[in-house]
């Protein structure tokens, strides 16, 4: 088990800026250290339309720990009011979508991720960063937002085509639709798609957004928030076919990290 290397397939055509001037992606973590992420889940709306197929569809398991038989001898294990992170197996191809409310902990959750050598990681305020790059200095969001959105989504299916066998995804998808295009997605690219939610009350996830100093619009964000509870009583009944495996964690949990096992 080894420490992720945060991949940033991002590649946007400079506006004007001269070779060199921009100062090199913070968000890559040199080789032996732990992914880092300054920023966290995007602010704003989610546009629309936001892994080898299955033999079975497991039913959609919630536990804030991992099973035993998720955990493989010496691995960490979460366990309930401890400190140890969340585990969560990942075999083969597949894709680990990370999602959840803006602010509930996402980013959090990643910022000491372990992850099994050449892992994928798509964090959407990496594609921020890369694009705010290349504006001119203070530029609103709000004025690029659409090119953010855009820039991830095409990282997301440029790393599920490519060789990397896990591929760890940040974004809000508490649309239904998000979540099924994720799937199809995987399945199309040969993977397995695993959700890892971060249920999170809202009033958690908006003190979240304030501490990271970025808060979404008030309408965008009860928007959210009725996604989010649908999404969880989905999960909690099994209503949502075709993931691999489900898992949940809260804020606290985030807090505590996450480790991906083989």
């Amino acid at each position: 088990m080894t420490t992720a290397r945060a991949a940033v397939p991002y590649d946007v055509p400079s506006r004007g800026v001269p070779p060199g001037d921009a100062a090199p992606d913070p968000r890559v973590a040199p080789a032996g250290e732990p992914v880092r992420f300054a920023s966290t889940a995007p602010p704003g709306e989610v546009p629309a339309g936001e892994p080898v197929p299955l033999a079975s569809t497991a039913p959609a398991e919630l536990a804030t720990t991992a099973p035993a038989t998720d955990v493989p001898a010496g691995a960490p294990r979460a366990e309930p009011g401890g400190a140890g992170p969340l585990v969560v197996r990942l075999p083969g191809r597949t894709v680990l979508l990370v999602a959840g409310l803006p602010g509930a902990g996402k980013s959090t959750l990643l910022a000491a991720l372990t992850a099994p050598p050449g892992a994928t990681v798509l964090d959407s305020g990496t594609a921020r960063a890369v694009v705010a790059r290349r504006l001119p200095a203070g530029t609103p969001y709000p004025a690029y937002r659409w090119l953010t959105h855009l820039v991830h989504r095409a990282g997301v299916v440029r790393a599920c085509l490519g060789p990397s066998e896990t591929v760890v995804v940040h974004l809000p998808a508490t649309a239904p639709r998000v979540r099924a295009v994720v799937r199809a997605l995987a399945r199309l690219t040969g993977r397995a798609p695993h959700l890892l939610w971060l249920d999170v009350p809202p009033e958690q996830a908006l003190a979240g957004q304030h501490a990271r100093g970025r808060v979404i619009r008030s309408r965008t964000f009860a928007v959210h928030a009725g996604r989010a509870a649908r999404t969880t009583a989905l999960l909690r009944a099994g209503d949502e076919p075709g993931w691999t495996s489900v898992r949940t964690t809260d804020r606290s949990g985030a807090r505590r990290g996450l480790v991906l096992a083989k």
